[in-house]
């Protein structure tokens, strides 16, 4: 069993590598109980750390805990050691199970002005970054500084090397109008949190067209948010990068961007966007 001071330790490593993970304390005993209040352990996907007591008790909170983790939801959670769970101890025991979740990724395929300007944003509103471009000069630890660089729009290069699900954001903003729909056929039938294309109302009418013509469903073009941004008016990168900023805050919040809310019609790709 790991002390708290080891636990505390484990649990800032956790959230420093982006993992998340369950807290889970005793908050209430009555009767005979193998662990008293304030007891903790901590609760991965795949494993736990400490414990609060053992046997079918701590199977049963495991479970509870794995399931808050799923929907990142915190709650209590209360058994009767003999009644519910047919151990001999006769007590009763409550737990807090406090899901710390890791940050949701973003996804960036372009290394541009706009990218330039976002990447600052998204962190300070608690997004971890990934940024993707095929030239290293743009895609650098100097410009990008704390994100996850990937080299090369070519599907083999980041396929494997992404965190995309359901969680993810993925905002894709190349140079290139032909990299940006080829990007956008291959991400558009993966379940993720949210895709943005940046770009004018006529460049998102012909995606659209090809897409359609392609077979692609209806609701899954539906879901992507072409132009992308809150509409603000925005015309400078520094401007568009604060309408997407604000777009992810309200899909965070309310879930998708609310019909209307599409940027003003601004084109800034190819040689302007870098």
């Amino acid at each position: 069993m790991k002390a708290p001071v080891e636990l505390w330790a484990e649990a800032a490593r956790l959230a420093a590598a982006g993992v998340g993970f369950a807290w889970v304390t005793v908050v209430r005993t009555a009767g005979s109980t193998p662990r008293h209040v304030g007891a903790r352990m901590m609760v991965l996907e795949d494993g736990i750390v400490g414990t609060i007591g053992g046997g079918r008790w701590e199977h049963k909170v495991t479970e509870a805990a794995r399931a808050a983790l799923a929907t990142g939801r915190s709650r209590a959670v209360r058994f009767h050691l003999t009644h519910e769970l047919g151990m001999c101890c006769g007590g009763e025991m409550e737990v807090f199970i406090d899901v710390v979740t890791a940050p949701p990724p973003l996804v960036i395929f372009g290394a541009g002005h706009v990218a330039l300007a976002l990447a600052p944003l998204a962190r300070s509103i608690g997004f971890a970054l990934w940024v993707v471009d095929e030239l290293e000069e743009f895609a650098s630890e100097a410009r990008f500084p704390g994100a996850q660089l990937v080299q090369g729009f070519d599907e083999p290069s980041w396929a494997q090397a992404l965190p995309l699900g359901p969680r993810t954001s993925v905002l894709i903003a190349t140079r290139d109008h032909a990299v940006d729909q080829q990007l956008l056929e291959a991400l558009i039938g993966r379940e993720l949190g949210w895709l943005g294309v940046i770009g004018s109302r006529g460049k998102a009418g012909r995606f659209r067209r090809r897409l359609e013509a392609r077979g692609v469903a209806a609701e899954r073009i539906a879901r992507v948010r072409m132009p992308v941004g809150l509409d603000i008016g925005a015309e400078t990168p520094e401007e568009i990068a604060v309408s997407i900023a604000a777009e992810l805050i309200q899909v965070r919040h309310a879930g998708q961007p609310r019909s209307g809310d599409a940027p003003a019609d601004v084109e800034v790709d190819s040689e302007a966007e870098k």
